[in-house]
């Protein structure tokens, strides 16, 4: 019998990290039992700054629409019923029920208490440096539920 070989690559499969969201939320609860709510913002500020310096870039330089093509690509990845709309001055992303929330909850991990930080200091962080700002104008803590605003700050 000959031999076959084949070939593949981690893009050949579909990107699923529904799991890293329990840890994570496990990690911002240890850092707000133990060092108060701020470690967890600094450290999702650190953590955004650095991982997400080139999506920052982009919305310095492309404006909103980069933002708002991250954000499709994120939730299609996470299989999330979106809205998203977009225009000069302003993206609102109206979140049905955050993947992550419900993961967490149908498998039983704790959903931290601060855990919507990583949307709104995250989002924030992003647009640090740039024309834009952020802010989470709704988040149910049961579901996820919520509404992003970003939106270009006045001169």
């Amino acid at each position: 019998m000959p031999k076959e070989v084949i070939h593949r690559t981690a893009s050949d499969n579909k990107y699923l990290h529904k799991d890293f969201h329990g840890a994570l939320s496990v990690g911002l609860d240890y850092l707000q039992r133990h060092y108060g709510d701020e470690s967890v913002r600094d450290y999702l500020r650190q953590f955004a700054r650095s991982f997400y310096a080139p999506l920052t870039d982009a919305l310095g330089r492309r404006g909103l629409v980069a933002l708002a093509e991250h954000f499709e690509k994120v939730y299609a990845d996470e299989s999330a019923q979106v809205r998203i709309s977009l225009s000069d001055d302003e993206l609102r992303i109206d979140v049905e029920a955050c993947p992550a929330v419900m993961h967490m909850r149908e498998h039983g991990y704790t959903v931290a208490p601060l855990f919507h930080e990583t949307t709104r200091t995250v989002n924030e962080a992003i647009c640090e440096g740039t024309p834009f700002a952020a802010e989470l104008l709704d988040f149910d803590p049961a579901t996820g539920r919520g509404t992003q605003r970003f939106f270009r700050r006045k001169p």
